[in-house]
């Protein structure tokens, strides 16, 4: 197994940089302080720019990044490869696990969203390393998207092998719950980017998740 994959199988906390919401901060800053928080895998979602402008953000925030914190690009596997990122997030309707896994070679890590089981069992057939599961909370970041049922949740962690991460909604006051169902890992926007305190409320998440 490779060092990322054994970084993100120990992950409990997936912490997505957006820069819609890190506002005056930035997007540097906001992963930097996540990373030295003890978060071990990072995301930029650049969504609705220029490819020009996404690769100059995610080569800024590989810079700041150290070694044990996995970095992540949303969306773009073409990105992925000339940022030298860890590997690639993709939704349903982005490329196949196949052809990511051919650009990016098998040490890479990828992710896939999912909102059902069947959906789950098929990303973790295809290959997938991690499955994003959700929203399984209502968000303005998805306000249209169905919400996940405890029962779907906890099936999904019945019966998925690889790291499952919830996102949605997602805060200290919800993690317990989620815990019941199964889930092990979070993955956050607003919890992490939106805190007047990055460093703190990374690490009182992460006191949560134990």
């Amino acid at each position: 197994m490779s060092w990322k994959k054994i970084l993100l199988k120990r992950s409990r906390l997936y912490v997505i940089v957006d820069r819609q919401l890190c506002g005056k901060r930035g997007l540097e800053e906001a992963a930097f302080l996540a990373g030295k928080a003890g978060v071990k895998i990072i995301q930029l979602r650049f969504k609705h720019s220029t490819k020009k402008l996404f690769l100059e953000q995610a080569l800024k925030i590989r810079k700041v990044l150290g070694k044990k914190t996995l970095f992540i690009i949303n969306d773009s596997v073409e990105i992925a490869k000339e940022s030298r990122s860890d590997g690639v997030h993709l939704g349903q309707k982005d490329s196949d696990i196949a052809s990511a896994r051919k650009i990016l070679g098998y040490g890479s890590i990828i992710g896939k969203s999912c909102k059902t089981l069947k959906q789950a069992l098929e990303a973790q057939k295809q290959g997938v390393d991690y499955i994003g599961v959700g929203p399984v909370f209502k968000t303005p970041a998805k306000p249209y998207g169905k919400t996940i049922n405890k029962n779907t949740l906890s099936e999904i962690c019945r019966k998925i092998k690889i790291p499952v991460f919830a996102i949605g909604g997602i805060g200290l006051n919800n993690i317990k719950g989620l815990k019941r169902c199964g889930i092990k890992r979070i993955a956050v926007i607003r919890a992490v980017c939106n805190a007047a305190n990055i460093n703190k409320a990374a690490k009182d998440i992460l006191k949560k998740l134990l």
